[in-house]
């Protein structure tokens, strides 16, 4: 295979060794993380307000960078690789497809966020709702998400610590577990949320330069032969559309249409979550004012779509050359689990051929996008277990010593089950599915709480109920092979009564008449709570329209915010931002293609909606601030 046998190459791979450069760099780099969360320790263990926010006090670029670096995970580029070795680059259209909510929460739902002042999004519920509904709606959101889907997504990002682990360095799952986590969950408990947003800016650059420092060495690969022969290769020619195949109707809905007009505002995902929330609402809430958070997610939905993929992208490219498929992979790694093989293990495998010195400052942003994101998970579930289930269920009077204390604790606890997890799972896709599927059809509801009053705390809890027992029914039941086309074991397609792309839709669908029903037939909030709700976050519009009647005829002022409602404004933002920034995502990728023409038109479209975008950000700034 392009001058060396198979076994030649498995020799190569596996004897491959770590120069003095390389162990420099990467011991380098992990004291100089731990020396920042040492250094800052000290004030991010003053209060839980600092250990979990910093002070409020942080400005729009060293967020943004931040929540840049937070979401360049490890198991990101490995999901990016079994994505597009399977089906291709339009493939990604699956996540893509989140950069509506992204720039929603850009230029409607950041400084809404910012002016509720509350500790953590999920404080939120007892901010919007009242009463014991509100209470059980804060805590249990904080078992589900800062415990459960936590772990689940952190397990994930150790998974794909374990293949780099096996691949590059021969370790064991076990001890790649213990190597990265001990040392991340020092730093992390530590270091509280400063630490974590100063290494962050480091990570950031460690990371970047080594994603795009490895796209480059392996696209020029003898065996891969330079950009042009890789674009031409029999391997890679048919992966490399950014649009699906309009005449495949699973792959177009699947890939493409489903992602775009239900999957963005219809489902929770870490880091996209519709009408914000999460470790991006956590930023915002650490932001100096409503400028900074928005500013601060602007550009990390800048970096996150347009410009960060790509190398990723020429990465998984490159490997459908060398390894075609996983059984090339298994033949030169044996020593890989077969619970653990699958074509994401490809990026890991590219990685082994990389050169002293480079192998060294990749290694070490793998470690950096590592650290960055289970660092930030540890700190964001923790906060949900402290400020919205210790101090509101266990111990109210809990003193902020002890608040600091709990978060440490909780942080370590976190990381054992997250890592005792990841040993179990076999690719970061399934755990994608799985999020995706579970949050089906409760991103309406983030949404809508906002602007329209008859929301109440019932409607949230019916829907995560519901579109939990739905997936579980369609997943993991003869339910769902019933109704639904799938795959067995054996490769053997089984039809069902519905093709298997309108399993998300009918979960949303389901989802979504259950919670509309439950909120028209239980009480709405209290006129009480609606009142404080609307005086402290002036969210405006139609929606509110009844709450603001209702506040006049009891002589209560609610309406303190006299400008007009710019939410329209906001979403004619968000829609020339999306034409902006996927302009720039597609002229980026026809630049390397080669497709000179095509690529100009793109960058020409690209920097018109931005020059429209800069005019209509400075009404929308003239409005609010």
């Amino acid at each position: 295979m392009f001058g060396l046998s198979v076994e030649l190459l498995f020799l190569e791979l596996y004897f491959m060794e770590l120069s003095g450069l390389d162990y420099s760099l990467i011991i380098g780099f992990f004291t100089i993380v731990l020396g920042i969360g040492i250094y800052v320790s000290k004030t991010s263990g003053k209060n839980s307000t600092e250990y979990f926010l910093s002070g409020r006090n942080m400005p729009w670029w060293i967020l943004g960078i931040s929540m840049v670096a937070t979401t360049f995970s490890t198991d990101t580029p490995n999901l990016v690789t079994d994505l597009v070795r399977k089906d291709g680059v339009s493939s990604n259209w699956v996540w893509w497809a989140f950069l509506i909510t992204g720039l929603l929460t850009v230029f409607v739902y950041a400084k809404l966020w910012r002016k509720s002042n509350v500790a953590t999004d999920i404080e939120f519920y007892e901010l919007r709702y009242g009463g014991k509904p509100a209470k059980f709606l804060r805590w249990f959101r904080a078992v589900y998400l800062g415990v459960i889907f936590n772990i689940f997504a952190m397990a994930a990002v150790t998974l794909a610590a374990i293949k780099i682990g096996g691949v590059m360095l021969g370790l064991s799952p076990i001890e790649t577990v213990l190597y990265a986590g001990i040392i991340t969950v020092i730093f992390s408990a530590i270091g509280g949320f400063k630490g974590v947003i100063y290494t962050d800016f480091l990570l950031f650059f460690v990371a970047m330069a080594g994603a795009v420092g490895a796209a480059y060495y392996c696209v020029n690969l003898p065996e891969v032969g330079g950009l042009e022969n890789l674009m031409t290769h029999k391997n890679v020619a048919n992966k490399l559309n950014i649009l699906p195949d309009f005449s495949d109707t699973e792959a177009l809905f699947t890939l493409f249409v489903i992602p775009l007009a239900v999957q963005w505002w219809s489902s929770w995902y870490p880091g996209a979550e519709p009408g914000g929330g999460g470790y991006i609402a956590q930023r915002m809430l650490a932001a100096k004012d409503e400028n900074h958070a928005i500013g601060a997610t602007f550009f990390f939905n800048i970096m996150h779509y347009a410009l960060r993929p790509w190398p990723w992208i020429l990465v998984a490219l490159a490997s459908l050359v060398i390894f075609p498929d996983v059984a090339s992979i298994q033949e030169a790694f044996p020593n890989i689990p077969a619970d653990k093989l699958g074509h994401d293990l490809a990026y890991s495998a590219m990685l082994t051929k990389l050169p002293s010195g480079l192998l060294g400052l990749v290694l070490a942003s793998l470690v950096a996008a590592y650290m960055s994101t289970i660092s930030t998970h540890l700190n964001w579930g923790s906060s949900y277990i402290v400020n919205d289930f210790y101090k509101t269920t266990i111990k109210k009077g809990a003193s902020e010593k002890e608040l600091v204390t709990v978060g440490r604790i909780s942080t370590v606890l976190l990381m054992v089950f997250s890592a005792i997890f990841a040993l179990f799972l076999q690719n970061a896709k399934q755990l994608f599915e799985i999020i995706i599927m579970f949050g089906a059809g409760t991103g309406l509801i983030f949404i809508l709480r906002w602007f329209w009053w008859r929301i109440n705390a019932w409607s949230e809890i019916s829907a995560m109920i519901i579109s939990g027992i739905v997936s579980i029914l369609f997943k993991m039941t003869v339910v769902g092979k019933i109704l639904f086309t799938h795959t067995t074991e054996a490769g053997e397609t089984v039809e069902g009564w519905m093709p298997s792309y309108a399993q998300f839709p009918v979960v949303v669908f389901i989802t979504t008449i259950v919670w509309l029903t439950v909120t028209f037939l239980t009480q709405p909030e209290t006129k009480e709570t609606l009142f404080n709700f609307y005086k402290k976050i002036q969210p405006g519009g139609p929606g509110w329209k009844k709450t603001i009647a209702d506040a006049n005829a009891a002589n209560v002022e609610i309406v303190t915010d006299k400008k007009p409602w710019n939410v329209p404004s906001g979403i004619l933002a968000m829609v020339v931002g999306i034409v902006f920034i996927y302009s720039t995502m597609f002229a980026t990728g026809n630049w390397i293609y080669g497709k000179t023409t095509l690529a100009l038109s793109l960058t020409g479209v690209a920097i018109v909606s931005g020059l429209i975008l800069i005019q209509l950000w400075k009404k929308i700034r003239a409005s609010v601030f």
